[in-house]
């Protein structure tokens, strides 16, 4: 057994022992090419380690390559501008110089694509090392650009490798959130940033058109990822944090203005809010919302068309959705006329037996605590949940019957809801309709809450003696859950 085990040692040794000598080998290389031109040839065997099944060579590959071509682009050893193709290259008339420049280029697109393409494998410390290597080119890019840049209105930043890198984060066949949580660092650089969210639109836009608008789960789940990792400064002083300095006219870069920010940032959510979402996305946007989107956006109104649409999916995000208008409607002076119509609409028995119900009563008592609100309003809404407080469950009815006596004691107009005297032997019919959709036409005002005076008959204890005029709540006791519990799993009506 003992010389067997010896020999397991000695391949391990052997082993790394090779992985050393790889690595000092690239790095060999890499200093052999940068001292002679007459070792180009050599690139091509970093680029094949770069293409290795081992993590560690392809490791050490990365290195050597960032070494290579970051020193040859502060050399401006790479062409610039336009470049021909090899055997272009190679059979015209360019000097020597030039042909190495265009060879060295060509080496260097090769190692990009390479590079790219690790962004999608299977480990995930490649992929990591890929993303850090292309991001280390796109800052060499941006201070010594591969363009010639001849017009004074131009500003140098590598769009075109960036573009290239949010392509391959929105995969539309793997789940990159661990990737695009590793990019996040470099979304805190204002450039990056501002070019990320252009890039961002423009692969949505390409992406959902050519399919035709129709649900691409994945996909649309790391374009939200990505997205939602963007925050926007407060104020234009605090935008100083700059992968690539403009030396130039740098207080006219877009990149360096807020308002720029936010008008591609708003495009960037509005671009991806107009195609069809699926219905968990719905949610983890609408909670969301007007912490992280709304206060970043030139026109925060622009989002009703979205709202409109999350309101019809029904269930939590219809309640979700009219919290969003309602911040529509105080904070940014939307007028949305249907909004209490929508409301009034969302009181269905249905609303007792889920997980949100917590969350329903907490946004209908904000709702609904403005005093200015006409009293036909109020009413229909007390009349609906009376009527709905017949067949709903204990639990419920603790909640609904202080927010009914809220109600009523935040509008006193509706007291005449309490009692209607009849005349002995009056046959009595309720005149409220409860199939009426509009609260304005449901005749609340002209009948009575007679179904609060049936449920003082309840058999549960807590209920038989609860009573409008003699109840002492002041406030819904309730323990309102936080939006974010409405995405911890639980079916929904």
């Amino acid at each position: 057994m003992a010389p067997a085990k010896r020999r397991n040692v000695s391949l391990a040794e052997t082993a790394e022992k090779s992985v050393k000598k790889a690595k000092i080998d690239l790095n060999d290389k890499v200093e052999i090419i940068l001292e002679s031109r007459k070792n180009a040839n050599d690139v091509f065997d970093i680029l094949e380690a770069l293409e290795s099944e081992k993590e560690k060579d392809v490791g050490s590959a990365v290195n050597a390559c960032s070494k290579l071509f970051c020193t040859l682009l502060e050399k401006k050893e790479l062409f610039l501008g336009k470049l021909p193709g090899e055997e272009e290259a190679v059979s015209g008339e360019s000097s020597a110089e030039e042909k190495y420049q265009m060879f060295m280029r060509h080496r260097y697109n090769s190692c990009v694509e390479l590079l790219l393409e690790h962004l999608s494998h299977d480990l995930h410390g490649v992929q990591e090392t890929a993303l850090c290597c292309l991001m280390k080119f796109a800052a060499a890019e941006g201070k010594h650009p591969l363009e010639d840049l001849d017009w004074t209105e131009h500003y140098s930043f590598p769009r075109e490798l960036l573009q290239s890198v949010v392509d391959r984060l929105l995969s539309k066949t793997t789940d990159n959130s661990l990737l695009i949580s590793r990019f996040q660092e470099f979304l805190e650089m204002e450039d990056v940033r501002y070019y990320v969210m252009s890039s961002i639109r423009e692969n949505v836009g390409k992406v959902m058109d050519k399919n035709k608008g129709a649900l691409l789960p994945i996909f649309q789940n790391n374009v939200f990822t990505l997205m939602s990792n963007i925050s926007i400064p407060s104020q234009e002083s605090e935008l100083t944090n700059f992968m690539v300095q403009q030396e130039d006219k740098h207080e006219d870069w877009k990149a360096a203005k807020l308002n720029e920010h936010k008008r591609v940032f708003e495009r960037m959510w509005l671009g991806f809010l107009k195609y069809k979402l699926p219905s968990n996305m719905y949610k983890k946007i609408l909670v969301i919302l007007h912490d992280s989107i709304l206060p970043h956006m030139s026109k925060p109104t622009l989002m009703i068309d979205f709202l409109t649409a999350a309101y019809e999916v029904g269930g939590a995000i219809s309640l979700l959705a009219l919290n969003g208008l309602f911040v529509l409607i105080h904070q940014h002076n939307l007028d949305y006329p249907d909004f209490y119509k929508k409301l009034y609409n969302l009181l269905e028995p249905s609303v007792f037996h889920v997980k949100y119900r917590a969350r329903f009563f907490h946004l209908a008592n904000l709702f609904l605590s403005s005093s200015h609100l006409p009293v036909y309003l109020v009413a229909a809404f007390a009349k609906r949940l009376a009527r709905l407080a017949l067949t709903a469950p204990p639990t419920a009815l603790l909640i609904v019957l202080p927010f009914i006596y809220n109600l009523i004691r935040r509008h006193p107009s509706c007291r005449v809801l309490n009692h209607k005297p009849t005349t002995e032997g009056e046959v009595l019919e309720d005149p409220y309709l409860m199939d009426e959709e509009d609260p304005v036409q449901c005749r609340a005002l002209e009948s009575s809450l007679w179904e609060i005076k049936t449920l003082q008959k309840h058999y549960h204890p807590d209920l038989m003696e609860r009573d409008l005029k003699k109840s002492q709540i002041k406030n819904i006791p309730l323990e309102f859950e936080i939006a974010t519990e409405l995405l911890k799993g639980g079916k929904m009506c």
